[in-house]
């Protein structure tokens, strides 16, 4: 495997770990909102958080293009503050991959924090816990099926993306090269075996995530208010 590959791959599991974590903490909150709430503001938010999976990756990445290079509200806030454009870095990659993996990690949370239902919430209140002992002690351990499949899918699902990446962070080595593009450019260039190395590494890859989630789904405990 050449020094490039490796590269490639090392930043994939850099972007993938740090999109997931980032992601888990974010979509917290959202994810039980959306599970709680009986806001008219639901029928709204719930769409825009599942755009990434119907919308075209190359259309989702070219709206990201715009928003992060230097003419672009976001980007061009970047270039003031840092004098570096975020469009073609590694933080503009971990934005556009926090972007479309967003419904990966909130929907399983949701499902999770709706099977919690409100009886273990109140007997932790009338026990004197503060709604967010409660949720930290109580709603959080129930949801741990939850958790662990949106930490997979966000994981499994930044590793694979390929369209927005290549709108968004191109082909730099050590930069923004993921695997997906070292094997599109392996692809282009006839490179076959090379390619092949690559994707037979994630098909390997992948079965062993969705194995060891299926072991870890079936032992998590399973309870419902």
């Amino acid at each position: 495997m050449s020094d490039g590959d490796l590269s490639a791959i090392l930043l994939t599991l850099k972007l993938a770990g740090a999109t997931s974590v980032i992601l888990l903490l974010l979509a917290t909150p959202l994810a039980w909102w959306l599970a709680h709430t009986r806001s008219r503001l639901r029928w709204i938010v719930e769409p825009v958080v599942a755009l990434p999976l119907v919308l075209p990756p190359t259309v989702l990445g070219f709206y990201l293009l715009i928003l992060l290079g230097p003419a672009g509200g976001l980007g061009s806030a970047w270039v003031a503050l840092t004098g570096e454009s975020l469009a073609f870095s590694f933080a503009g990659l971990l934005i556009a991959s926090m972007v479309y993996s967003l419904p990966f990690a909130v929907q399983p949370l949701q499902t999770a924090f709706q099977a919690v239902g409100v009886k273990h919430l109140e007997a932790a209140a009338t026990l004197g816990a503060s709604p967010f002992d409660a949720f930290l002690t109580v709603a959080s351990p129930i949801a741990l099926r939850g958790y662990i499949t949106a930490l997979v899918l966000t994981f499994a699902h930044t590793i694979g993306e390929f369209g927005v990446v290549l709108m968004v962070g191109g082909n730099i080595p050590e930069r923004t090269r993921v695997i997906s593009i070292a094997i599109f450019e392996h692809v282009e260039t006839l490179s076959y075996a090379e390619a092949h190395r690559l994707s037979i590494g994630l098909l390997v890859f992948s079965f062993l995530v969705l194995m060891a989630v299926t072991i870890l789904h079936r032992r998590a405990p399973v309870r419902v208010g």
